[in-house]
């Protein structure tokens, strides 16, 4: 081991001055991106010990925005970094990700379809599986933010009842909006999608958490089936 490697290395530190350490003595935010990281990574190589392969991963993509958007197969081809450890990186920063989107979401107003689809297209858009969302709202139409009822396969997403109505009655919803994706692009609402919708409907009605649409949504856009079916007719 060089001289910069010592110098770099974790377990050369003074146990006061390691990352873990200096995060529970004094919070995350005393923490630099880099100890951050070789915490979040948990060990290095022989060659390069956890905290300068940190600093290797912030000089190779420049910032945390570009390393927030590097691939999986990006990230491997830093020395020291597999598959496991960009992983962890690539969940890391996504579960960021969808906090803030979530923060975001709250008391946004949803007063047309585009709305809801600007709200959730960035994490639909880029699934392969269908996944099915109800956005809950409050008295005023604003988010109380989104929740993922449903996790299917390339062509469906199984949904039951107590899923949707679930998450909208635990944040007191008072309304919420049905949205799930077609990765296939095709916005064509199914047979199964107007029955699913039919029969939710039905259920928030007795319930008194009104379904206010249901969108449809793929990289070529969206499909409300308030503006595009009868199904919501007698509904306002």
């Amino acid at each position: 081991m060089n001289h910069s490697e010592i110098l770099y290395s974790i377990q050369n530190l003074p146990d006061s001055e390691r990352p873990r350490e200096r995060l529970m003595r004094l919070g995350a935010e005393s923490l630099t991106a880099a100890e951050l990281i070789a915490i979040v990574l948990g060990s290095g190589t022989k060659q390069t010990p956890v905290l300068q392969l940190a600093q290797l991963i912030l000089s190779k993509f420049g910032n945390l925005q570009q390393l927030a958007d590097a691939t999986i197969q990006e990230l491997c081809q830093i020395k020291g970094i597999g598959v496991a450890k960009a992983i962890q990186l690539r969940a890391v920063f996504n579960l960021g990700s969808r906090l803030s989107k979530q923060n975001i979401s709250t008391k946004y107003k949803i007063e047309h379809p585009i709305h809801a689809y600007n709200l959730v297209k960035d994490e639909l858009l880029s699934e392969k599986r269908e996944l099915f969302v109800i956005i809950m709202q409050d008295a005023k139409g604003c988010s109380l933010g989104y929740h993922i009822v449903s996790v299917g396969t390339l062509t469906e997403a199984l949904v039951h009842p107590r899923e949707v109505f679930y998450p909208a009655i635990r944040h007191k919803a008072v309304s919420v909006i049905l949205i799930h994706n077609h990765p296939s692009g095709d916005l064509t609402p199914s047979k199964q999608d107007y029955e699913l919708t039919r029969k939710l409907i039905e259920i928030g009605q007795m319930m008194g958490i009104p379904i206010n649409d249901h969108l449809i949504i793929s990289d070529q856009g969206y499909h409300s089936l308030r503006q595009n079916s009868e199904l919501f007719k007698y509904i306002d």
